[in-house]
């Protein structure tokens, strides 16, 4: 029975959860929770003094864990989603490991506060783990919620997997915990989920200021067969669910979009939610591998569906990068930049190819790697179904994150990086040679993660979620720049030296061509990361355009152009000092239009702009570490040191008339 438990706490995945916050005796966090936690109407809020026709950039991130997340408790992390609110709004927060008398010993504050947040916990045991992290709960006391805490030892010893296994049941819930009718569990979910709900609205600026914008969201985190398929939960406004859907109540991802229709969309209540699937660089192939079930008729109606409730694609965040890899079968085309944050890669090596199928195992750094775990990739697939079936279920717009379980969206400064997992990464010794738990992406190849951007009129909770609808977004691994991408069949008459609107088709948008039209023209602008004033940000290199269709002979090709900028190799870093030299330039600017460009075949496009080369943050605390303090990883050639900061706008869909002929999209 004990090894029969143990498969199935790994073939559900535990390991993808995330634990969430510390919360001491009589902590405010766990008063009641307010009546504004569950209002059946929109609240109040003013109009905004400042709105941009056209729009700007905004940054945030929608992909945090606290202390309620499962693998948070684990990891020893003590964050609140107030904290976390209160971090992304710019205030000092403090970070493990405790002292003696319960004090954080480290602390962390943001140069540069974030326009939007959504704290995102994992809504599978979520209740089970407040029950056993409240004390005065029924089962505070239990040896199974003692084993959880980490404050005695199971049979299996005090890892990850040991401290997991309490909290959960064979078949469903533990009755341990939540009682033979589950409801003590529930009743915790609920008073779990409203404390997150009031703590999004105590920081929602409703003023005509519109500084701030919180999002009330979860994380959905199905792990079958050991494959990250996970989702982030938005809702578009404080009316929500009951409760946050799980994968253990749900565990395939149509009947997540159903429910979240059922209890949410289709209620006519002012409710409304978008998944956005996070990492598929590790999902083996199964977050995006084409439906081949059931009749013409229910494909499309599945692939209708999730085309509406998954708009967006979180591809890049501190577990990797999954924009392309080169070297699958049935791509045609190279991309030498394709090398950021390839986490798979165990001592320079790419996991097998997984072809047309899907695998297992990716979350204990096992099994094949697929094209359909790469965003780049998945788009062009799209293009395949949508001729098959009249529908795109893959029209996805790009955003970034950091999946920090610290509760520290935005904390992605690569040289003062603090790690995102608690104590497991609190030192630098423990950051570049040691596992925050699974095993599947060692400490060294974590990075802090990335940013969305958002392209709104306003920072408001409709705004910014209209934005992400029609996927007006971009993604960052971390660095704020600013880029643009419109199309257009008429060439601008205007555009480049600052980065506004033109008559055209912006990022995430189709652009349908007419039968005499030739090539579309792009207007397509970065702006660099201004820095703060002790730390300005990083020249631009170039700018460059990426295009992808699907050729005759059925396979997938990609091409990339350099449209502005400098040539690679001019700029560079040294790795001792961490000083970059070379030319760059703080603006670029293109009006570009594809020599090659087919009027028959549909195709997509989508912006890709890259600074000059920096440290990685190993290279940077490698380079300032005194001798003493100084890992012998810092030295390992395996590990990589430098890296190029980079951000990618959502595609533009070209599409000609005979395409659109077959049916709805």
């Amino acid at each position: 029975m004990r090894a029969l438990t143990v498969w199935i706490v790994i073939s559900l995945g535990s390991l993808g959860c995330h634990l969430d916050e510390y919360l001491g005796p009589g902590s405010e966090e766990w008063s009641p929770p307010s009546a504004a936690a569950a209002p059946s109407a929109l609240l109040a809020r003013a109009a905004c003094e400042n709105r941009t026709p056209g729009g700007r950039a905004f940054f945030g991130d929608i992909h945090v864990h606290t202390a309620l997340s499962m693998d948070t408790v684990i990891r020893a992390g003590i964050s609140t989603p107030d904290m976390a609110y209160r971090f992304a709004r710019g205030e000092r927060i403090g970070l493990p490991p405790l002292d003696e008398a319960g004090e954080p010993t480290r602390s962390i504050q943001l140069a540069r506060p974030l326009d939007f947040a959504a704290v995102t916990d994992h809504a599978e045991w979520l209740g089970e783990t407040s029950l056993c992290k409240r004390p005065g709960s029924e089962v505070y006391e239990s040896e199974g919620c003692r084993q959880f805490r980490g404050e005695t030892k199971s049979w299996l010893g005090d890892g990850l997997f040991a401290r997991i296994i309490p909290l959960v049941g064979l078949f469903g819930r533990n009755t341990e915990l939540c009682g033979p009718d589950g409801n003590r569990c529930r009743s915790e979910l609920l008073r779990a989920w409203d404390q997150t709900r009031a703590a999004a609205e105590r920081w929602y600026d409703r003023s005509s200021a519109c500084s701030f914008t919180t999002f009330h969201a979860w994380e959905y985190s199905a792990s079958p067969r050991r494959s990250k398929v996970h989702r982030n939960v938005i809702l578009r406004n404080e009316i929500a669910p009951e409760l946050p859907i799980s994968s253990i109540d749900e565990p395939s991802a149509e009947g997540l979009w159903r429910k979240l229709d059922e209890r949410c969309n289709a209620t006519g209540s002012g409710c409304e939610a978008i998944a956005i699937p996070h990492n598929p660089n590790v999902s083996n192939g199964q977050m995006f591998v084409p439906d081949r079930s059931g009749s013409a008729e229910e494909r499309r109606a599945r692939a209708a569906l999730r085309a509406r409730l998954e708009p967006l694609v979180e591809m890049v965040q501190a577990k990797g990068e999954s924009e392309c890899r080169n070297g699958f079968e049935g791509i045609l085309g190279v991309d030498e930049i394709c090398q950021l944050d390839k986490v798979r890669f165990i001592d320079g090596a790419a996991p097998p190819d997984c072809g047309n199928e899907s695998g297992s195992g990716a979350m204990a750094a096992r099994g094949c790697q697929s094209r359909y775990d790469f965003a780049r990739y998945t788009l062009l697939e799209g293009l395949r179904e949508e001729a098959l079936l009249g529908v795109n279920p893959y029209r996805h717009g790009w955003i970034g994150g950091t999946d920090t379980h610290n509760g520290t969206p935005g904390a992605t400064d690569e040289a003062g990086y603090p790690g995102h997992n608690g104590v497991t990464d609190a030192t630098l010794a423990l950051r570049i040679g040691g596992d925050s738990g699974g095993g599947y992406v060692p400490n060294s190849l974590r990075s802090p993660g990335g940013l969305a951007g958002i392209w709104a009129e306003e920072n408001t909770r409709d705004a910014l979620f209209d934005a992400m609808k029609r996927r007006e977004t971009f993604a960052t691994s971390g660095t704020r720049i600013v880029p643009r991408l419109f199309a257009s069949e008429q060439r601008p008459d205007s555009f480049c030296g600052e980065a506004v609107a033109v008559d055209g088709v912006p990022m995430g948008g189709v652009l349908e061509i007419a039968d005499e039209a030739g090539s579309p023209w792009f207007a397509v602008s970065a702006l660099r990361d201004p820095g703060t004033d002790g730390a300005p940000g990083t020249l631009l290199q170039r700018i460059q355009l990426v295009k992808g269709w699907i050729g005759d002979d059925g396979a997938l090709h990609q091409q990339v152009f350099d449209v502005a900028g400098h040539e690679p190799g001019l700029a560079s870093v040294d790795r001792a000092t961490c000083q970059t030299s070379g030319p760059g330039s703080t603006a670029l600017c293109a009006i570009w239009s594809d020599p090659a460009f087919d009027p028959g075949r549909p195709a997509i496009y989508y912006a890709r702009v890259l600074e000059n080369p920096t440290c990685r943050w190993t290279g940077y605390q490698c380079a300032t570490a005194s001798p003493d303090a100084r890992p012998a990883e810092c030295d390992d050639p395996t590990i990589p040191w430098q890296s190029q900061e980079r951000a990618w706008t959502s595609a533009i869909w070209v599409t000609p008339p005979n395409e659109r002929s077959r049916g709805p999209r």
